[in-house]
């Protein structure tokens, strides 16, 4: 039954994303600010690519943002079957493949840690329990997320080229959840090489490895001899992968002046484009001899909550990787749509934790205003000149507090129920009235 639900699934996201493509929207959604970005831009691959037709180097402007190898590797979008939008069809099928092993796997990963912890839980926490039963459905819900996601479906008819970045960060949460440490570092590394802020991952993924090596029945400390050197191994993959990525980047350029356009791009934040993050007004606004610091404060949002979250989730490391990849979908310096697009298909697996949520109504009226109300605000701005910058970004600013909302809410529910699998559901004050129980 539920096998039969996930081909059916699967069969409806791909015949709504065709029956979309026939309209006007892919072509009025690759326009929009709030779905692609200079760095995703189907537009800017096909100027990169026509540039390099003509034996210009494509990173000789200041137009082109992709790496390389994308570049060379997207060459292939024409020759697909329904060329591009049929590569990034394509591209969102094999999504959804991947979406189920996820949802699989994960589904075996909770059972078996359930299992190792579960003499240690209060007697009284036996309705938080999982069971197969209620995980059954978890590859169709997942699957159903991703189907109906409004930020996949627009991934996938603005072609951009986010979705390609998706998929290496899905195959790399995947293979660390698999316990595949070889093809997990490889993932990450092609995540980094396109994106730069994936990078952060090597954090959980060091932390999971570590604990699959460790006996379950050690007490050793994550900061121990055995430990450095299993994050030594982890991080000297990547590392050695991202190395040969950039080498053959060299190769094929015969220059390193793609780095300025890609990664230096990325970090010193000079095209002020309007997007669904902070940086655009803030920069806008900004004095030039103020803008080295902030860049550098504001590029530190993306990867300084690592540590905090580390030592907290030290014994969860996909819960960590999870919450790492919504930051960096909130405060990396050119973010989209493309970037809530995994975060959202991928929230079913915390569906244990759903009941302790206490914003979900406000979370989700925030998303939908925001994804209502930014083109139309973008349109009264732009082109009927009837409002201005601070309209737009106070939509932007909304949008980025509702993620924060909810990534903040996760972690609540999520810290929620350890507490409660530990000490009972029932919490009670010396004097026998109900406790409250504040995350603090």
């Amino acid at each position: 039954m539920a096998k039969a639900a996930e081909y059916l699934i699967g069969f409806f996201s791909i015949i709504l994303r065709i029956g979309l493509m026939q309209t006007n929207l892919p072509k009025w959604l690759q326009s929009r600010n709030e779905v692609v970005t200079p760095l995703t831009s189907w537009e800017r691959v096909e100027e990169g690519l026509a540039l390099q037709d003509q034996h210009i180097s494509p990173y000789s402007g200041d137009l082109f943002h992709e790496t390389p190898l994308a570049l060379r590797g997207l060459k292939i979008a024409n020759y697909c079957p329904w060329g591009v939008s049929g590569f990034f069809l394509l591209i969102d099928i094999i999504t959804m493949v991947f979406l189920r092993k996820v949802a699989v796997t994960f589904r075996e990963h909770l059972l078996d840690d359930q299992n190792v912890n579960k003499e240690t839980y209060s007697p009284k926490a036996e309705s938080l329990l999982l069971t197969p039963k209620q995980l059954s459905w978890l590859p169709s819900v997942i699957l159903a997320v991703h189907a109906l996601n409004p930020f996949s479906i627009m991934t996938t008819l603005a072609l951009s080229t986010g979705a390609i970045t998706n998929l290496a960060i899905l195959l790399a949460f995947y293979y660390l959840i698999a316990g595949n440490r070889l093809l997990c570092t490889l993932f990450i590394s092609l995540a980094t090489y396109q994106a730069f802020y994936p990078v952060v991952f090597l954090v959980p993924a060091g932390l999971q490895f570590y604990k699959n090596k460790r006996p379950q029945s050690s007490t050793k400390s994550y900061v121990s001899r055995e430990a450095v050197t299993s994050y030594f191994e982890t991080c000297s993959l990547c590392f050695v992968f991202l190395g040969l990525l950039l080498g053959a980047s060299f190769l094929a350029e015969g220059s390193w002046e793609f780095l300025q356009s890609t990664y230096g791009f990325i970090l010193s934040v000079p095209d002020l484009t309007p997007n669904t993050g902070v940086f655009w007004y803030f920069f806008t606004e900004m004095f030039d001899h103020f803008r080295t610091f902030f860049v550098c404060v504001f590029q530190l949002n993306a990867v300084v909550y690592t540590v905090p979250l580390a030592v907290k989730f030290t014994e969860k490391p996909v819960f960590l990787m999870y919450i790492l990849l919504v930051l960096t979908a909130i405060f990396k310096s050119y973010p989209s749509y493309a970037d809530a697009a995994l975060y959202f298909s991928l929230l079913p697996l915390w569906k244990h934790t759903f009941s302790y949520l206490r914003n979900t109504l406000v979370v989700a009226g925030m998303f939908i205003t925001c994804m209502v109300l930014a083109p139309i605000l973008y349109h009264l701005w732009i082109f009927a000149g009837s409002a201005n910058a601070n309209f737009y970004f106070a939509i932007t600013l909304t949008y980025s507090t509702a993620q924060i909302f909810l990534v903040t809410d996760i972690l609540f529910a999520y810290l929620r129920r350890e507490y409660d699998l530990y000490h009972g559901t029932e919490h009670k004050n010396a004097d026998g009235t109900k406790a409250q129980i504040v995350l603090e």
